[in-house]
């Protein structure tokens, strides 16, 4: 419910205009909070003379909803193909669509971000496989095909900035995560088929596409899901990773490899078996380096890098690689190969809060991998956080990166020389050091041992307070579950910040990033131990004497949203929340969403309906006699994979109790806000709602209508 998911809040993606980075070894690097550091935030500065004082969540801010929507954009991921850099665009003031886009600074029909668009006008690059897509673009050489949003369809993009579609008319099949063959004349993908739309009905299967008449072969099939085809440089083999119900791909998945031309059978289960024998580990992103078969694979604890045919990991680290949250969107890889180098290999984690970039040599196909060289910071001119490296001949990379205080930014960076280049901004906005709260990660104590999280102090010199002693705090549940929160620039944080709010992001147990065993927590334990983590550390704040235990709100999207929702009805900790997409019905989400997480729930909480009473115990809906606090809930009209009724049955449930509460429904939105409007909309109204609440004067409109207020 990612974050573009059943459960990651994209509309906080929108809003940080940046990707999900892992925080791998933040196991080790989080410390408890310094008091006197981060109450210097709070404390008056030297030329307190000169600055206004307001109540806490009263202040005057820049960063209003309209400035993080009119300048920014959603970058990412980043290609490299024919000598040419390419990115994808998400775009909130054209309605939300996605832009393939040429970096090409000499161009004077360039944009502000030294690009030019590529994919026709009004064209939407976007895949609804398994609902969060991913993969949508399949490049080699001078070819360029995507999947339209639209209709569903792949197109060709032709040299004059046309399209030609070369897949069927009509919505049945849906296309991601493709690669073409060596000659450019096929396609090796995904395809979902939505013959029957029934989730248990539609069908997964890895496909070759002619691109020259549009027929279509299957290759693999008879498993629920398939991801990640990957072709050998010879063009005889196919890898491949596939899973079924109730697995989610970070549960259970196999690496499978097809002989493309002498497999007389299509079925799964007839393909060579290269990885995930046990039934219990999770295997992702195999690429081939030659001849030799890489993947990664969490059998360690830790998501590693393997290689076939060699037992151990050729780098044995307590990192994970592979991105901020693997699984959840197609086309993901978390390292890359040198081209021209033979065995040198690019990989990416995090140590400290800071992303690390390791090259190795891994040309011994019998031997670990040698000659490791690690690179991190500014001192070898790379920013903070940075995530989806992609390999030029040059031996330049490119990937997204940012830091804490500065927006992502699609980045070159040389491994020889370290020299750093900007090629494209995501937003062409600035904001004064003096309203930007730098967020410190912090542990705090819980149920089943540490938490995580990032703490942002209110941050704005203008203002000061003299009246109260703390802010008001409001506490972040990122979506996914099974995902992460990220320290990467947010303007949707910093409109809360720079205005006189506490922030926690917390990274509850079950967040990627510390490895296997705190991902697992989850396991049966959703709507218990992530409702505790986002408590506790909520009550942690509180007693370091950094926010208001009177003003403890909580927000969260999807998976968060009913965190959100979990906290507010079986704890007695926040005074109000904000539900964004998010689920207050177990049982009636367990028979209503889409094919990739209808079976999610067996691990999260249990078999369903078989277990359905711990359904009905875990959902905020069947507990709203012990709810008392103001619910403000936020929902798209077309959300397929949290449908709206959730929301409305929540609201009609806590109106009828005679508890504060506001609905809006956006039309045209899907889970995760993308237009402009709606983005800004979302954010006011939910500064608006907690300033009624706790009575905060000179901020609200009379635009949102709360029910029994």
């Amino acid at each position: 419910m990612q974050r573009t998911s059943l459960f990651t809040s994209l509309l906080a993606t929108t809003l940080s205009t940046a990707f999900r980075t892992p925080s791998v070894s933040r196991l080790s690097a989080a410390l408890p909070i310094n008091n006197n550091l981060l109450a210097r935030s709070l404390s008056t500065s030297p030329s307190s003379n000169n600055m206004i004082d307001k109540p806490f969540g009263a202040w005057e801010s820049p960063i209003t909803s309209k400035a993080i929507t009119a300048g920014s954009v959603k970058l990412g991921p980043v290609h490299y193909c024919n000598g040419n850099v390419y990115w994808l665009e998400g775009r909130p003031q054209e309605g939300g669509r996605n832009v393939l886009v040429k970096y090409a600074p000499y161009d004077h029909n360039n944009c502000e971000r030294d690009g030019i668009d590529v994919s026709p006008k009004e064209s939407n690059v976007r895949t609804r496989v398994h609902e969060y897509g991913g993969g949508a673009t399949v490049m080699r050489g001078a070819q360029i095909y995507y999947s339209e949003f639209t209709t569903q369809r792949l197109c060709k993009l032709n040299k004059d900035g046309t399209s030609t579609p070369i897949t069927p008319e009509g919505v049945r099949y849906r296309y991601a995560d493709g690669v073409l063959s060596s000659n450019g004349n096929v396609i090796y993908c995904v395809r979902e088929d939505h013959k029957n739309p029934e989730p248990k009905n539609v069908v997964n299967e890895i496909v070759a596409i002619d691109v020259r008449d549009g027929s279509m072969k299957v290759l693999a099939t008879g498993n629920d899901f398939y991801a990640h085809p990957r072709l050998s440089p010879n063009g005889q083999k196919l890898a491949y990773i596939t899973w079924s119900h109730p697995n989610m791909p970070w549960d259970s998945t196999e690496l499978r490899v097809t002989s493309i031309y002498k497999d007389s059978s299509n079925k799964s289960c007839d393909h060579k078996l290269i990885a995930g024998k046990d039934g219990d580990t999770s295997v992702i992103q195999p690429t081939y380096q030659g001849n030799r078969l890489y993947y990664i694979s969490d059998q360690s604890g830790y998501y590693n890098i393997y290689r076939a045919g060699f037992k151990q990991s050729i780098l044995p680290m307590n990192v994970d690689f592979g991105g901020s949250a693997p699984g959840w969107t197609l086309g993901q890889q978390g390292f890359c190969f040198i081209p021209g180098k033979e065995g040198r290999l690019v990989a990416q984690y995090s140590k400290d809060s800071n992303s690390v970039i390791l090259t190795a040599d891994v040309s011994d196909g019998n031997a670990p991998a040698k000659d490791i060289k690690k690179y991190c910071g500014e001192k070898d001119g790379l920013p903070k956080i940075l995530d989806g490296i992609v390999a030029a001949d040059n031996k330049d990379l490119y990937f997204i990166g940012g830091s804490p205080s500065t927006p992502s930014s699609v980045y070159k960076w040389n491994v020889e020389s370290k020299d750093t280049a900007i090629l494209a901004r995501s937003s062409s906005l600035t904001f004064p050091d003096e309203v930007i709260s730098v967020p410190k990660q912090v542990e705090f104590p819980t149920t089943l041992g540490t938490a995580f999280g990032y703490y942002y102090a209110p941050k704005n010199d203008k203002h000061k307070c003299t009246t109260e002693k703390a802010p008001p705090l409001l506490v972040k549940a990122h979506g996914g579950p099974t995902a992460c929160a990220s320290a990467v620039f947010n303007a949707g944080i910093q409109y809360w910040t720079s205005r006189g709010y506490a922030i926690l992001d917390v990274d509850y147990g079950g967040s990627t990033g510390y490895g296997r065993d705190y991902r697992r927590r989850l396991r049966k334990s959703w709507g218990i131990v992530d409702i505790d983590d986002v408590c506790n550390g909520a009550k942690y704040l509180v007693k370091e004497g950094l926010v208001d235990g009177d003003r403890l709100c909580i927000d969260g999207g999807s998976a968060g949203g009913y965190t959100t929702l979990g906290a507010l009805a079986f704890r007695d900790v926040f005074k109000a929340g904000t539900s964004l997409y998010g689920i207050g019905d177990l049982t009636a989400l367990a028979g209503d969403t889409h094919k990739f997480e209808s079976r999610y729930l067996d691990g999260l909480v249990g078999l369903y309906p078989e277990e359905e009473e711990i359904y009905k115990e875990r959902s905020p809906i069947e507990s709203v006699d012990t709810l008392s606090c103001p619910i403000l809930l936020l929902q798209g009209a077309e959300d397929k994979v949290v449908p709206p009724n959730q929301a409305e049955m929540m609201h009609k449930a806590v109106v009828k109790k005679g508890i504060s509460a506001c609905l809006k429904i956006y039309e045209g939105e899907q889970h995760v806000f993308r237009q402009a409007e709606n983005i800004e909309d979302a954010l006011d109204t939910e500064l608006t709602f907690y300033s009624k609440v706790f009575g905060i004067e000179g901020v609200w409109s009379d635009d949102i209508k709360i029910d029994n207020m």
